[in-house]
């Protein structure tokens, strides 16, 4: 038995519909994360994390970052080793923005330490911002636990 050439143009349109509608049920259906929320206001003080950025490139080097699991490690430049300084660390998760994690920083001397929970696994962007005598700076690093 032959199937006549409208039958088979007829099946060839609903399985085209039913691909577009599977295609447009999958893309409700996904969950994304925006950056940030205020992205518009970030945008326009990026000058300042640039400036911030410029200061933390004449030091006599870049702060050195470990990430074990369960703790994060932070080594300041030679320049900190008596001071005190303020800053915060922001563990940013591209893929879940429930998995990211702040901390408020204060420390005296180069070393700092970040007790992590032992559940954290995976890809995250590290942003540090710090100020130490009035004078800011900012450093971005991608860890992997």
């Amino acid at each position: 038995m032959r199937i006549s050439w409208g039958y088979k143009i007829a099946a060839v349109y609903l399985l085209f519909v039913a691909g577009i509608l599977a295609l447009v049920f999958k893309a409700s259906s996904q969950h994304f994360d925006l950056v940030t929320e205020d992205y518009y206001e970030q945008e326009l003080k990026f000058q300042n994390v640039i400036d911030q950025q410029n200061n933390v490139s004449s030091l006599s080097e870049a702060p050195r970052y470990n990430a074990t699991p369960g703790t994060l490690q932070v080594l300041l430049p030679a320049e900190f080793e008596t001071q005190a300084w303020k800053g915060e660390l922001y563990l940013y998760r591209p893929s879940d923005a429930r998995l990211d994690l702040r901390k408020e920083a204060d420390g005296s001397g180069r070393a700092y330490v970040w007790v992590l929970p032992k559940t954290l696994k995976g890809s995250y962007k590290l942003k540090f911002s710090w100020e130490m005598n009035g004078k800011k700076y900012f450093d971005e690093k991608i860890l992997y636990f």
